[in-house]
């Protein structure tokens, strides 16, 4: 199996809030299916997201780059992207390249979703 085999996402809607929860390695060869699984969510009028990453195991510039490319058009209709669960390697890389400035990282998914209802 390789790497990119090892990749899977999949979406929850919880009231006004989604859930995406990527799993295993986000890289370029598995970030169009990440990125396919957030446009569905904001064509839908779904622009409170939440990204699990309890089981995401390694992150590219790939996948940081659906990150910043699904933002502004998020934030453009009102809503956001909370990451949360980040396991200590991923959240490295998230606070290497100012990730941390820019998205909300939280704990645990509870909270990130708590944090739409204020």
């Amino acid at each position: 199996m390789s790497k990119s085999d090892g990749f899977k996402v999949t979406r929850r809607d919880d009231d006004k809030v989604t859930i995406v929860y990527p799993q295993g390695f986000l890289d370029a060869h598995t970030a169009p299916e990440f990125e396919s699984e957030l446009q569905k969510a904001i064509e839908s009028g779904r622009v409170q997201i939440v990204v699990n990453c309890k089981d995401l195991d390694y992150i590219s510039s790939a996948g940081l780059g659906v990150f910043m490319g699904c933002i502004e058009q998020v934030r453009e209709l009102g809503g956001d992207i909370k990451i949360s669960n980040l396991l200590p390697k991923v959240y490295h890389v998230f606070e290497l390249l100012g990730f941390h400035q820019l998205y909300d990282l939280i704990g645990t998914e509870e909270e990130a979703a708590g944090k739409f209802a204020n």
